[in-house]
Order: C-alpha cells, then structure tokens, then sequence
C-alpha cells in the first residue's frame, strides 16, 4: 500500500510490535511529534455491535481504489455520545479513519470501526481527534469537529488517508 504524507510529517516504523501473521504497522507524526494516524494491514477484523450510542457524521468519501470484493471502503469522520460519562472529556469519541462498515442510519450507531477489508484479512488506517487535548502541536481554539474539519491539520489527514491506494 502507498498514501502521500505531508512534507513536514515523519513516519515511525515500526509504530509497535509487528502484526502477528506479518502486515505493516506505522505510525505517522506531525512536526511536534504528535501521532496523527496509524496504519496496520494483517488485522482480524470483524466485531459484534452489542451497544449503540448516538452519533455524528461530518465527512464521509467512498474509496474506490481500496474496492475490495464488491465492498468500497469509505474515509470517515465521526463521533460516538457516552450517555452514561460525567467527565465532559470522555463523553464524545471523535475519529477519521477508513471503514468497510454499513454507513449508520437512525439516531444511533454501532462503536466506530475504522477497519477495512483488504487482504489477507483487514487492515486500519485512521485517528483520534481529542478537543480537550493541549499538548504543543494542536491546533489553538478548536473545540468543535466542524471548526476542526477547517484546519490545516485535519486537511492535512484527510488528504494524507484519501490518498491509501495499492502500491505499483
């Protein structure tokens, strides 16, 4: 697999012990160091959604180059809503990732899944976004996923996810 890094970003290979099986496990940075993405192919993938919380799409593009097996994976950025957290940083989970799973319909969805279909079995290419988060190389006053979604960070990482296609 390919994607295009930002010029200023920097990857760490390997992010973490190696997939058992074999695969690629890297974690990108940005220039403070900050982890903004990990990719990992060779992953069992599949979950059961036992619980369902309300949730928010604010981007969402299909890939048709990662199309695998009639299924197009697709880039999102979503959130899931803890009804049951009392700590204002632990109540919405904000990611952008890529995904095979079914786009979510109604008011609530499964847990994010930012896993893919890609062989041998599923891979991962995705993030977190924290708004609590002030360590240096954040964004400033970016409290929101729709302000956050304007910074050059964010379209730095959506290009940068986007771009994952098969090498060659």
């Amino acid at each position: 697999m390919a994607f295009d890094l930002p010029s200023e970003w920097t990857i760490k290979d390997p992010a973490g012990q190696t997939p058992q099986g074999g695969g690629v496990f890297v974690e990108v940075r940005n220039p403070a160091g900050k982890a903004m993405a990990t990719l990992r192919t060779n992953m069992v993938v599949g979950a059961e959604c036992t619980t369902k919380q309300p949730y928010g799409m604010y981007d969402s593009e299909p890939l048709p180059a990662l199309k695998q097996s009639g299924s197009t994976p697709r880039f999102t950025f979503e959130s899931r809503q803890d009804d049951t957290a009392t700590d204002p940083a632990k109540m919405t989970t904000l990611a952008y990732g890529i995904t095979s799973a079914p786009e979510p319909t109604g008011p609530t969805a499964c847990p994010i899944a930012h896993f893919f279909t890609w062989p041998p079995s599923g891979a991962m290419f995705g993030g977190v976004y924290n708004p609590f988060d002030t360590t240096p190389g954040n964004p400033p006053n970016v409290d929101t996923p729709e302000a956050y979604m304007e910074t050059p960070e964010y379209k730095n990482i959506r290009g940068m996810i986007t771009s994952l296609r098969p090498a060659g």
